[in-house]
């Protein structure tokens, strides 16, 4: 392994895609291997993690990591996009406005906290045979996606604003893997009857890595970053096993050793601080589940 494997915490800038972020990934660390956990929305801001090289590999694991969010929530209009840059399909009266109390915008947002059964935005990147939910939407098809349970740990109010139109509300979540901020608002302006989108989104955190983490955008695109290891991620989101130098050399040849003291997925750690393979206990003993320095690496073990 080498620096053409690693990652890199970019804070993505708005009115772009996370594509566009990984396109400009590509020039500036000189590959074509490049990708991204988790996809933000092109309204969105924050924190958007690229792996490059050996890196690719692990992003399934930092994706599946909890996440945190900053976001603004208008109540009383509803879009077919769920949050500001779609149209608005419904508008609430200022009576009907006036009626809601803090109170009860509390008490349903407490209701999301949890497990919970939630349906995930139409206009997103979930597959409906085959085909992206927002391709289906923009050739005109109407359907609903399946709800699918999440966890929302911290649905938190940081203040709520009273316009002529609108009910404006800041909140902080921290929710698991496949959880759409832009239902939260949806889900909440239905329950209260007046309709709700967001406004505003920012991703704060991803797994272990946050704000203090990220590189700017444009230091991003003038070739100014700083870069994790693949071992620095690994220590971050895995258990840990510490190798010695048998074992080292059995798994750069894929080959299992002796199991781990529990279950789940470790990162196999060499006594040069490398990151020799991901195990996972399978019958009688651990097994690589992937190899990221091979045999003909060895001598670096």
């Amino acid at each position: 392994m080498s620096a053409t494997d690693g990652f890199v915490v970019v804070d993505k800038a708005g009115a772009m895609t996370s594509h566009d972020v990984v396109a400009v990934g590509r020039r500036v660390l000189g590959t074509r291997k490049v990708g991204h956990a988790g996809t933000l929305d092109p309204m969105a801001t924050g924190i958007l993690i690229l792996g490059f090289g050996h890196g690719t590999r692990l992003l399934q694991y930092i994706t599946d990591g909890d996440k945190s969010y900053r976001a603004t929530i208008a109540l009383g209009a509803a879009t077919i996009t769920d949050d500001v840059e779609g149209e608005v399909i419904s508008r609430a009266s200022k009576s009907d406005l006036d009626a809601i109390t803090d109170a009860d915008i509390q008490r349903d947002l407490s209701s999301m906290r949890g497990v919970i059964s939630q349906r995930p935005s139409s206009v997103s990147a979930v597959k409906v045979d085959g085909k992206r939910a927002h391709e289906r939407v923009r050739a005109g098809e109407v359907f609903e996606l399946a709800s699918r349970e999440v966890t929302i740990s911290q649905l938190d109010v940081l203040e709520i604003r009273r316009t002529d139109d609108a009910i404006q509300i800041d909140i902080e979540v921290t929710c698991s893997a496949g959880t759409f901020i832009r239902a939260i608002a949806r889900d909440l302006g239905a329950s209260l009857n007046v309709g709700g989108h967001l406004t505003f989104l920012r991703r704060t955190r991803v797994a272990s890595f946050g704000e203090d983490a990220a590189n700017t955008f444009e230091k991003f695109k003038a070739g100014e970053f700083k870069t994790l290891g693949l071992v620095d991620v690994a220590r971050s989101i895995f258990q840990l096993r510490d190798l010695n130098a048998e074992e080292a050399k059995e798994l750069s040849f894929g080959r299992k050793i002796s199991a781990s003291p529990s279950a789940g997925i470790y990162a196999a750690i060499s006594s040069s601080n490398e990151l020799i393979a991901l195990l996972e206990n399978r019958d009688d003993g651990a097994k690589p589940i992937a190899v990221f320095a091979p045999a003909n690496c060895s001598g670096r073990i």
